[in-house]
């Protein structure tokens, strides 16, 4: 499988504890993390499969003051990710066993995935299922 050249790129206040919700959850594999002295997140790259996210602590600088989290906006958002996974039914369960709100609980599609969608601990939105977009093309 080839890397995406795409990686979503977040902020979190506990980008710590959101490194942890990733690899319980989803599975996602560390790649890099660099913290600050104070114990921040500066910048890590979470792997799956051929994908990868970036995320980092919330901070008052430059780049962040272009954000807002989702409990700053009323738990609105202007994103979400989906994610390509052979289990979904394993990954669903870990999320519910994490206490994931769930926004649309696992079902099956007209377009032949099953898939669902639950909110990380800071409220972004995630999207999990089997459909792969990559082998549904080929």
């Amino acid at each position: 499988m080839a890397n995406s050249t795409i990686m979503p790129a977040l902020r979190y206040r506990d980008a710590n504890a959101a490194i942890a919700w990733f690899e319980k959850v989803f599975g996602f594999t560390r790649r890099a993390v660099y913290e600050g002295p104070d114990g921040t997140v500066y910048h890590a790259e979470l792997a799956l499969g051929g994908g990868m996210i970036m995320l980092g602590s919330a901070r008052d600088d430059e780049y962040g003051r272009n954000f807002a989290l989702p409990g700053e906006l009323g738990g609105k958002e202007t994103r979400s990710a989906y994610i390509v996974v052979e289990d979904v039914d394993a990954v669903y369960a870990r999320a519910i066993a994490a206490g994931a709100p769930v926004v649309r609980a696992i079902r099956n599609t007209d377009y032949g995935s099953r898939e669902f969608m639950v909110k990380d601990p800071e409220g972004h939105s995630w999207s999990a299922g089997t459909y792969d977009p990559w082998k549904a093309q080929g």
